[in-house]
């Protein structure tokens, strides 16, 4: 992975104007970062802008991502950032639903983020959408950059589901929206942070696994345990994004802040040519070793049927009384119109 970061940084990064590339001036600044898991698809893009801030800074402001949980667990990211623990975070939307609940909203099912421009346009609108916003202002967190997650795709031990009835019994992790989803199928959702699902998956204690198809599958090392793969399921994705402390941030000279916001798009266009540089390599090998399982159209459309309006109403319903949250649904299929229409 810091192989392709350096390269993604020289064909995205580098490709400034000469306006661009002038130093920026300003004070020592040290920021750390909290993840879970190995450098990956997913952190590329914050990666690369930590490389261009200190670059553009002459080496002044500096971000350092912890990996494997060496700041704070998965589930506590908001829990440090709300303690001033560290400057930043990433977090997943699903490992802490009731710190969230607006935020739910990225994994429902069958959203229409399917094309990565339209995704990558719906996501950085919905990041300013003041449920979003009030979300994390509960943690005194900001929200910075979305992780732009593929759709999910599930691979799996056993019996491989090749109709969707088989999917009954089955123990998937699967979280929010998508959760309920397959839960509609007769599955039982288990909700686990990647870094645990491994474990479960070789001990049988869950029989699939739905990642962002096919890095996390591969990050995680479900995909050396798993016997099938999905491939045309597209029940829907979630968000992990990146966050701030907002402290930190509002403490930041304006400059820095500028520089920052600057970044977003360019650090969200690296992580996207990272999960399709991932594809490219490991689609080949899931086809060699393990069964594909390709649902025909009418499936897709019953999937659709039983687990999208449903599971959207109920889940408008159950937070009516949180937020707006029939106003931030609708919000996502009028920024997807926008992208489209653009």
């Amino acid at each position: 992975m810091k192989t392709f970061t350096r390269t993604a940084i020289a064909a995205l990064l580098l490709t400034s104007t000469a306006a661009s590339a002038q130093m920026v001036e300003g004070p020592d600044v040290n920021w750390s970062f909290s993840m879970w898991g190995n450098p990956r698809a997913l952190s590329a893009g914050m990666e690369a802008i930590a490389e261009e801030v200190s670059e553009k800074t002459g080496g002044k402001f500096n971000i350092k991502i912890f990996y494997g949980g060496q700041l704070s667990g998965a589930r506590e990211n908001l829990d440090g950032l709300q303690l001033n623990a560290f400057e930043g975070a990433a977090i997943c939307n699903f490992y802490h639903p009731g710190k969230n609940p607006a935020w739910m909203v990225f994994s429902l099912p069958f959203l229409p983020l399917g094309d990565p421009k339209v995704d990558q346009y719906v996501r950085s609108k919905l990041f300013e959408h003041p449920a979003i916003v009030a979300d994390m202002e509960r943690w005194n967190a900001m929200p910075y950059m979305s992780g732009l997650l593929p759709q999910y795709e599930i691979l799996g031990k056993g019996d491989a589901p090749t109709s969707l009835d088989d999917w009954s019994g089955m123990r998937v992790r699967a979280g929010g929206g998508l959760g309920s989803a397959m839960e509609a199928l007769g599955a039982t959702k288990t909700t686990l942070p990647a870094g645990e699902t491994s474990t479960a998956f070789q001990r049988g204690a869950v029989d699939a696994a739905a990642f962002p198809y096919t890095y996390a599958h591969v990050s995680f090392g479900i995909a050396e345990e798993a016997d099938w793969f999905t491939a045309n399921l597209a029940p829907g994705t979630s968000e992990c994004g990146w966050i701030f402390n907002k402290t930190a941030y509002e403490a930041l000279p304006s400059q820095y802040q500028e520089l920052l916001m600057s970044l977003r798009g360019k650090g969200m266009d690296v992580e996207q040519a990272a999960y399709a540089e991932q594809d490219k390599k490991n689609l080949p090998v899931f086809k060699e070793t393990m069964q594909e399982i390709v649902y025909s159209d009418s499936d897709l459309a019953k999937f659709r049927e039983v687990a999208g309006q449903p599971v959207w109403d109920a889940w408008i319903a159950a937070n009516a009384d949180k937020f707006d949250a029939q106003g931030l649904f609708d919000a996502v299929w009028s920024y997807a119109e926008e992208a489209m229409n653009q």
